[in-house]
């Protein structure tokens, strides 16, 4: 296949402005239908595909994201006459969130590290005490541990709202443009992440609720825009976080209405990688947990094969 003029796979993962003149121009004279003429109906969600996830040089930096995002660009590319939408999340933070440094303090006033794991057993000895939202903060730990989550995760300062990091990868970001321009159709973006009591990893849910906040809920409208589609396509970064947590949520909420979505769902398996911490295996555990989903219907494909309708 003959990639538009604009796409350079060795820019992929380099910071830069993207070209969405040329990306709008080359996609006008595609000569694709417009997506509202699909009869079978294909979504793309992209989750977090953002620089500070991506780029070797990001602050949160994913190990094969920039490879996984070549991927997920050529897919774009290979299989633009069937893809009718694309929803891109974006993890979006401030400075002071409970996942961060700042909010947590030592007894000696030092502030815990990036990947620093914060267990029901350290807020009770008092290792780590919360410098905001006290009882809050200390009953989140707790439901954590209660619902069987994630343990709480002192991440490095990433995808801040006004940086560059928070920005989609700009490579994509032509891809997606592109798409747009060449189907006639809005691409959807959608950010998420910013309430400050809990952590947003699922792009539909937090993992501790927090009502009266807007996103501090389960997002139904969104779950069930995405029901509308015969075929949902997922890829994105983290693999082991943000990706598995959105399945989770897609998966268990149609299991709760008895609609059986898991067939249409298709995990694009080499356009994802896992987060890499010192201390625990989360590639291991998120293929356990893929592992029994696949059990349940699930396809892991590669982008490779074609889309299936």
């Amino acid at each position: 296949m003959t990639f538009p003029a604009f796409y350079d796979p060795e820019k992929v993962g380099r910071l830069f402005a993207p070209d969405v003149a040329g990306a709008v121009m080359v996609g006008q004279s595609a000569g694709a239908s417009p997506s509202s003429s699909d009869r079978a109906r294909v979504l793309l969600v992209l989750v977090d595909a953002q620089v500070d996830f991506i780029h070797e040089d990001g602050a949160l930096s994913v190990p094969g994201a920039v490879a996984d995002t070549r991927r997920t660009i050529e897919w774009i590319f290979h299989n633009l006459g069937k893809v009718t939408d694309i929803f891109a999340s974006l993890d979006s933070h401030i400075p002071y969130q409970i996942f961060y440094p700042g909010w947590w303090v030592n007894a000696d006033g030092e502030h815990p590290g990036p990947y620093t794991l914060i267990t029901t057993e350290d807020v009770e000895r008092g290792t780590w005490k919360p410098t905001m939202e006290v009882e809050w903060s200390k009953s989140y730990v707790v439901a954590l541990a209660e619902q069987a989550k994630k343990v709480l995760t002192i991440w490095p300062y990433h995808t801040m709202i006004g940086t560059p990091g928070h920005a989609i990868t700009p490579a994509l970001y032509e891809a997606i443009t592109y798409h747009a321009s060449a189907r006639d159709v809005q691409p959807r973006l959608y950010t998420k992440g910013s309430i400050p009591k809990t952590e947003h990893y699922s792009i539909l849910e937090p993992e501790v609720k927090v009502e009266g906040e807007p996103l501090g809920v389960l997002n139904t409208e969104l779950l069930e825009r995405f029901a509308t589609y015969d075929r949902i396509y997922i890829a994105g970064q983290a693999k082991s976080h943000c990706v598995l947590e959105t399945v989770t949520s897609i998966i268990r909420y149609f299991e709760d209405t008895g609609e059986d979505l898991i067939g249409r769902l298709r995990l694009l398996g080499d356009c994802m990688s896992s987060v890499v911490h010192p201390e625990i295996d989360f590639e291991a555990l998120a293929n356990a947990r893929l592992a029994e989903f696949a059990e349940e219907g699930l396809r892991i494909v590669e982008s490779r094969e074609p889309v299936d309708l």
